[in-house]
């Protein structure tokens, strides 16, 4: 097992890319994006802003990547595990289970556990080393439970969607992506009431439905006017908005300046 903790403390981008074979566990003490995309193989992306207190895991072989404006500080602790290595128990190790990629998700026992191993880290000199590796091996455990645990359609609630759910729906969105599309049509692509869908979109992507699918949007928009071949009216249209002082309103919204200035930015 390793360990890392970076900080990024000024408000460049930041751009990350990971492939291993090596299991990854990021827990993300604290930070809060203006914008950015994050994405882990075998899942759909995430726009999330407010990442603080959530994890990641990303097993071993798949690719991770993702890029952000950090509007705050940024401060994320990498563990690191070796399936090769590390037993779970006498009969079994970790090159025996197929772990399921996980982007931003919420346990309070496997955060509780990572916050105690990376104080144990901070310590200088040996003395917590014992301590660690026991810490380590527990968070193994929990990971493991957490992959085989088949949890209740109320667990899948509080935990947000299915990645089967989240590939539906940002496909659906990006597929509809100028049109209004009720809750209730997306609600019904996942098998859910409208109201546990729209708890549970919340919590995986950290926005309700509209606020996401505009994000989408505005992203789409962002790309149309870097290609230089339309001009703000016609990129408005296209994404969705029948009248470009919406499309301004929005965009200003989201951006912090309006597709014009953004255009000419970009030139």
């Amino acid at each position: 097992m390793g360990a890392e903790f970076v900080e990024a403390t000024t408000r460049q981008r930041v751009d990350f890319s990971f492939r291993s074979s090596m299991h990854l566990l990021a827990a993300y003490e604290k930070g809060v994006r203006n914008d950015g995309v994050s994405h882990v193989e075998g899942a759909a992306q995430s726009t999330l802003r407010d990442v603080a207190k959530k994890l990641t895991f990303v097993p071993a072989t798949h690719g991770y990547r993702e890029w952000y404006d950090p509007r705050t500080p940024t401060g994320v602790t990498y563990f690191y595990f070796d399936p090769a290595e590390l037993q779970i128990d006498s009969e079994q190790n970790l090159a025996d289970i197929r772990f399921a990629p996980r982007l931003f998700f919420e346990d309070a026992t496997i955060w509780s556990t990572a916050v105690k191993l990376r104080q144990a880290l901070d310590v200088p000199g040996g003395t917590n080393r014992l301590y660690a590796e026991a810490l380590g091996v527990v968070l193994i455990h929990e990971l493991v439970r957490l992959n085989r645990g088949t949890p209740s359609a109320e667990a899948t609630i509080k935990g947000g969607l299915a990645a089967w759910q989240q590939r539906i729906l940002t496909s659906y969105i990006e597929e509809h992506l100028p049109e209004q599309i009720p809750l209730a049509t997306l609600a019904r692509l996942v098998r859910l009431s409208t109201f546990h869908f729209c708890r549970a979109f919340k919590q995986s992507f950290g926005v309700p439905p509209h606020r996401y699918h505009t994000s989408r949007r505005i992203e789409r928009a962002k790309a149309m006017l870097a290609e230089r071949r339309h001009s703000v009216t016609e990129v408005g249209l296209t994404v969705g908005f029948s009248e470009t002082s919406s499309f301004t309103a929005v965009f200003r919204k989201i951006t912090g300046q309006t597709p014009s200035r953004y255009y000419r930015a970009l030139g």
